[in-house]
């Protein structure tokens, strides 16, 4: 019997997956979680096999989140349910540790499916996502994403700066000063080949960067 833990802030989605797994044989709902604090307290008081991880919950969330899970316990698999479909933001959530990855449009024998072989320790990618995956790799396996050459914290600051953010706000919001914000900024533009702001929000938004930080 796999044990599953959802995470995911909307009631009603958890009630329409427990009702789902309700008829199936082989898939329990151990526990549920609202928020990421909910969801770190239950995995410290009990195992799971499989953890089914919304990407956009109140508090901690998205790739931060996987990594505080990957921190506390490295072997229960993630598996995402998310309503994101871009590629960075895929890519990150997989290179952060989760084990799959399925957009909430996914029918329910596609979920059944991934939960059953994430849980015995497979990886399982939505179709459509693992295609471009596969044609942003291309043949020589080589991404053409210019952000993943960023460190994190210039990742961070390039959401911000997609969200319309000053080098002030940024600085605030990750609790750095303004100048630190600035040279975080200049490095990213020089790594990535951008000489105006217009551009560097503009490849932000068409990559999916201004959904988290």
């Amino acid at each position: 019997m796999i044990r599953l833990l959802i995470a995911d802030d909307h009631a009603i989605l958890r009630d329409g997956l427990k009702n789902l797994f309700a008829f199936v044989d082989d898939i329990t709902v151990a526990a549920e979680a609202a928020d990421h604090e909910q969801l770190l307290d239950k995995l410290k008081q009990e195992r799971f096999d499989l953890i089914l991880l919304d990407m956009n919950m109140p508090g901690l969330h998205g790739v931060d989140l996987i990594a505080r899970i990957r921190a506390d316990d490295k072997q229960v698999p993630i598996l995402i349910l998310s309503m994101y479909s871009e590629l960075p933001i895929v890519q990150r959530a997989l290179k952060a540790g989760a084990s799959g990855y399925l957009t909430k449009g996914s029918g329910g024998a596609i979920l059944i499916e991934a939960i059953r072989k994430v849980a015995n320790g497979g990886h399982f990618i939505e179709h459509a996502l693992a295609e471009q995956i596969f044609f942003a790799a291309g043949v020589t396996g080589k991404t053409s994403l210019r952000h993943e050459k960023l460190s994190k914290r210039e990742i961070q600051t390039l959401c911000l700066l997609g969200r319309g953010d000053s080098v002030s706000e940024i600085g605030a919001k990750l609790n750095i000063s303004s100048k630190t914000a600035s040279s975080h900024k200049c490095a990213l533009m020089q790594k990535m080949g951008f000489t105006n702001n217009a551009d560097l929000v503009r490849y932000a938004m068409e990559n999916g960067l201004t959904d988290e930080s």
